[in-house]
């Protein structure tokens, strides 16, 4: 089969190969997926950019956790309806060597979901970890349920379906912040109450306002690092920060002022949440899908050749929403 994969962590141009390798065969337990779209996300550019470690766990890796196709082998043990499957994987790549930018991808049956049949596939390799990622930022912790909520780059892959997903559970006011014109007019098709331009805008200042002076029960942060403080001072007492993503990895906070405030601060990642957490996440999110009631943001669409420019486009932050690449 035709894959792209890299030996070395670097730049993308330097380090990304197109060949052919060896078909994966299904083992007990597993499926395999023809895949039809591989989706390019900031932590599959950082892991090829080495920008946690330069050391890769292993000789050769495939990247990128999420994609979408059609199961068309399985293990002995795996039902064989299964086969012809319309499905969407996540964590293809967490911990293995073999992700989704390939034709084809073996892995556990479970991490293969039944992607409903009015859902194209594109749309399925976005849901491992932008909709998972916003799923629980807006669910953890009781939920949003009658708060208000901000949601920090309402216009990106994550906050896109935050909005979304915050409106659904009945949260009381949804609130974004972008960078420009465009990105507000996505966040406010998402549902979002309120945008914010944080470039042009005061926005402790216009948040007081909006919610008369209390300020934001929950904010969902893509970067804790930048926001930090001022994510302290747009809560309410005992407001909560939910951090999934940092531009920087040691990140100074404001013992005072967040003591004094009682900020709650959550911490996750979305590969891995526990398995209760997934399945009824996953479950949620099915129905959504079967119900039509989510919007989903395919900024960009290119071909498995072109992976090492699909790379640095995301490196660069050139694409608002999701990027997927044709494997087929």
């Amino acid at each position: 089969m035709q894959a792209a994969f890299y030996e070395h962590s670097g730049p993308a141009h330097d380090v990304l190969q197109i060949d052919e390798i060896p078909t994966p065969v299904p083992g007990p337990g597993e499926v395999r997926v023809k895949l039809t779209w591989s989706g390019v996300n900031p932590s599959d550019v950082k892991s090829r950019a080495g920008a946690r470690t330069k050391n890769l766990p292993f000789p050769r890796i495939v990247p990128h956790s999420d994609g979408a196709g059609v199961i068309d082998q399985v293990g002995a043990d795996i039902p064989s309806t299964r086969i012809g499957e319309r499905v969407w994987v996540w964590n293809a790549a967490w911990m293995r060597p073999f992700g989704t930018a390939a034709q084809y991808v073996v892995l556990p049956s479970e991490q293969a979901v039944h992607l409903p049949r009015n859902t194209e596939l594109a749309a399925g390799a976005c849901l491992g970890i932008p909709a998972l990622t916003a799923y629980h930022a807006v669910h953890v912790d009781g939920g949003v349920a009658g708060k208000n909520v901000l949601v920090a780059g309402g216009a990106g892959a994550v906050g896109h379906y935050a909005i979304q997903l915050a409106k659904l559970e009945g949260a009381g006011q949804v609130i974004a912040t972008v960078s420009g014109p465009e990105k507000a007019a996505l966040a406010r098709a998402a549902g979002a109450d309120l945008v914010l331009n944080y470039r042009t805008e005061d926005l402790p200042s216009s948040v007081q306002k909006a919610t008369q002076g209390q300020g934001v029960d929950r904010i969902v942060e893509v970067d804790f690092a930048a926001n930090v403080n001022l994510d302290i001072a747009l809560l309410r007492p005992d407001g909560e920060v939910i951090v999934y993503g940092s531009g920087a990895p040691e990140i100074p906070v404001s013992f005072s002022a967040a003591i004094r405030k009682g900020v709650h601060l959550y911490f996750f990642i979305v590969y891995n949440l526990n398995r209760i957490v997934r399945d009824q996440a996953i479950a949620d999110l099915t129905n959504l899908l079967e119900e039509n009631r989510l919007q989903h943001n395919i900024a960009l669409r290119m071909p498995l050749a072109q992976i090492a420019d699909a790379h640095e486009i995301v490196e660069r932050g050139q694409v608002i929403g999701n990027l997927v690449l044709d494997t087929e």
